[in-house]
């Protein structure tokens, strides 16, 4: 598994590009900005993006989808639960002093157990409303690898005062899906360091009955 991490945009939205060493086949996922930097990576290990992955709809993690996906041709996958906040986009960087990305129109809904596949590499897809209705993350099983999106942090988890947000619908979705997952599971959140869900489970404040 190609795995490349990195924080992209004024907001340090961590991005990720997934690759598949043998087929050379990518996914990129939550491409908020420098677009430029994603393809430079994509094409040093040779990838063909298959599929633009947007955990959620706020701008730091969706922004540069568009721009991604005129590169490259890959269609735009997002959750149907957040294309109400996919349409405040304007407003979104009014919030956060950001320019006005281009209206992002979504190819395909990532709906609760849809199965990604990027040449053998295969991600199931968990809906966990609470940040915003629509967040998702992103299991690699076979790697034990979690994309979090903004639902989970190392030391915190995430906003629940935006537009969309709730605090018991993250919490139920932190306890039912996301520490439901092995301790050993790498988590990769939408920003800041990576973690483990055992360290999660154990040290986590928002976490501890």
């Amino acid at each position: 598994m190609i795995h490349e991490i990195f924080p992209v945009g004024p907001l340090q939205c961590n991005c990720s590009v997934v690759g598949d060493e043998t087929t050379h086949e990518a996914m990129v996922i939550d491409p908020g900005d420098e677009i430029g930097r994603i393809l430079e990576i994509v094409k040093r290990h040779n990838l063909t993006v298959k599929q633009i992955v947007v955990t959620h709809a706020h701008i730091d993690h969706v922004g540069g989808a568009m721009k991604l996906k005129q590169a490259t041709g890959a269609p735009i996958l997002l959750n149907q639960n957040d294309s109400t906040l996919l349409k405040m986009l304007d407003i979104q960087a009014a919030w956060v002093g950001m320019a006005v990305p281009e209206k992002v129109h979504i190819d395909q809904n990532l709906a609760d157990g849809d199965s990604l596949k990027t040449g053998t590499l295969a991600a199931t897809v968990l809906h966990t409303p609470g940040h915003t209705e629509g967040s998702v993350c992103l299991y690699f099983a076979g790697e034990k690898k979690l994309i979090a999106g903004d639902t989970l942090f190392a030391g915190s988890i995430g906003r629940t005062d935006l537009p969309g947000g709730s605090f018991q619908k993250i919490m139920n979705s932190l306890h039912h899906r996301v520490l439901a997952l092995p301790d050993e599971t790498l988590v990769v959140p939408g920003h800041g360091s990576l973690t483990t869900i055992g360290k999660e489970r154990e040290s986590n404040p928002f976490l501890q009955k």
